[in-house]
């Protein structure tokens, strides 16, 4: 608190004024990560073939995050931090937006175009895959992000067998 507070430019006493404890404030951290990743997913996505929608959620998913590798890292690590109530918010969250790629490898599955074995295993896969990128990436390194997603998505797609 006392970081966040010297970051603010007020006193971490303060703080307690706007959020009651520090579990609260990781809570409205996390849920408003998750809130901004499932509406801007929802903004974007189309009902195009399962292809095109698997593409697009890989470009998504890196580009989004990499914008935000402090709360990717706080939304991983420091999850175990919640009690579990505040848990259980997080991780409805995360599964609906789980449930987003698993039913694009679905449709995917029915229209013969992609061959996963288990879908949820798939999709839990692909996005640990996925949200990794934030833990190396580097603006101006060696490969730029539309390189990156272009490696991916290629890598994604080999793993369904599209």
């Amino acid at each position: 608190m006392r970081q966040i507070a010297a970051e603010v430019g007020v006193q971490a006493g303060a703080l307690y004024l706007y959020t009651p404890d520090k579990e609260t404030l990781l809570f409205e951290l996390l849920r408003s990560h998750m809130d901004e990743l499932i509406a801007a997913w929802q903004r974007q996505s189309d009902q195009g073939a399962p292809q095109a929608r698997l593409e697009a959620f890989v470009r998504f998913h890196i580009a989004f995050n990499l914008d935000r590798p402090e709360a990717v890292f706080l939304s991983y690590m420091e999850l175990r931090n919640l009690g579990p109530e505040k848990f259980a918010v997080i991780e409805q969250l995360r599964k609906d937006y789980e449930t987003q790629l698993e039913q694009i490898l679905k449709d995917g599955q029915a229209a013969k175009v992609f061959v996963a074995p288990d879908s949820k295993l798939a999709t839990l896969a692909i996005i640990a895959m996925l949200t990794g990128v934030t833990t190396w990436y580097r603006d101006g390194g060696r490969l730029s992000r539309q390189k990156i997603g272009d490696i991916y998505y290629d890598m994604v797609r080999k793993a369904v067998s599209a």
